[in-house]
């Protein structure tokens, strides 16, 4: 993602001898390589210059002189990113003349990213995120030449790029009940973070894929379904704890409200079977009596009764 106060300062990385290091020794640069400027990288390449003043990136190129020839200090524009392209114009082109980022490799790429963005990206999240663990790299989604995205330099529509690989997300937001993200109304980075993101604080055991964080380091549902944050009087330990996926199936799913079950109290007796405490009242007597059956359909919605389900201020059972 683009920010517009880092690519401010890409200037100064540009002059840092970590960056100077990294394209040299990537293409195995002669010592006489020298920077030949951007204005000789649009001869042979008009189809990028022709709308590369529509990048973010192009702020590089308005922030700073442009290299002439001959030059040995990294300027900005084509070279920060490419390396010197001295060798690059004499050999007439060729990959093997220049840092060419299909031939860097997943570790190469990152890095060569990470000297500017560092401060919107947090290194060590995206080191360790599933992404980087599975090989995809930035390049992979951004396309920083030529993005056909409005936003954030992607290489498609979000909602393409990750269904690109999400097969089964993209099936799931086909069902009867879901989140309107095929509609427009959000989008997959409003819950995730593509880069990786911080250890949660709830279902801490199964690792959230990359679930963007809220409201103090909890979860993104809450961005939006704020009335069930809380803090309550007497908390719903399943949602507390577990997290919202306890119950619902976050993408979408055949039954009302995402529901995992397609009726209430077969999602309730996932916990509350009477093994362990659960499905007791706070005195200890069993909620499966005579009185309270739950094969009499008039006990079969526990909504009914127990309103407050995610949290309560006034009642322990979760009473209205």
């Amino acid at each position: 993602m683009i920010n517009g106060a880092v690519l401010g300062r890409v200037v100064l990385f540009a002059c840092s001898p970590l960056l100077l290091a990294a394209p040299q020794a990537a293409v195995s640069a002669p010592v006489n390589n020298h920077y030949v400027g951007s204005n000789t990288c649009k001869k042979c390449h008009p189809d990028i210059w022709s709308t590369f003043y529509k990048n973010p990136h192009y702020k590089t190129l308005v922030h700073a002189n442009d290299a002439q020839p001959g030059d040995t200090i990294a300027p900005a524009g084509c070279e920060t990113c490419h390396g010197p392209g001295g060798n690059h114009v004499a050999a007439g082109g060729g990959k093997a003349t220049i840092v060419a980022f299909s031939n860097l490799g997943v570790e190469k790429t990152l890095n060569a990213c990470l000297q500017c963005h560092s401060e919107t990206i947090s290194r060590a999240n995206i080191r360790r995120s599933s992404h980087t663990l599975n090989d995809v790299v930035c390049t992979n989604c951004h396309s920083v030449h030529k993005s056909p995205a409005p936003k954030f330099l992607l290489a498609k529509t979000q909602t393409e790029l990750c269904y690109s690989c999400h097969t089964s997300v993209r099936a799931q937001f086909s069902m009867p009940f879901k989140h309107r993200v095929n509609e427009g109304f959000m989008s997959c980075s409003d819950c995730h973070n593509p880069h990786g993101s911080y250890a949660p604080t709830w279902r801490s055991a199964s690792r959230p894929r990359m679930t963007q964080q809220a409201l103090a380091n909890e979860e993104p549902c809450l961005k939006c379904h704020s009335d069930k944050r809380g803090p309550f009087v007497f908390e719903h330990a399943g949602v507390r704890v577990d997290g919202c996926e306890t119950c619902h199936i976050p993408h979408g799913s055949s039954n009302p409200r995402l529901l995992k079950r397609p009726v209430i109290f077969t999602v309730c007796l996932e916990c509350h079977n009477g093994t362990a405490g659960f499905g007791r009242t706070a005195s200890g007597i069993p909620t499966q009596t005579s009185s309270h059956n739950m094969a009499d359909p008039r006990y079969q919605n526990c909504t009914t009764c127990h309103l407050r389900i995610h949290g309560s201020n006034a009642d322990a059972r979760f009473l209205r």
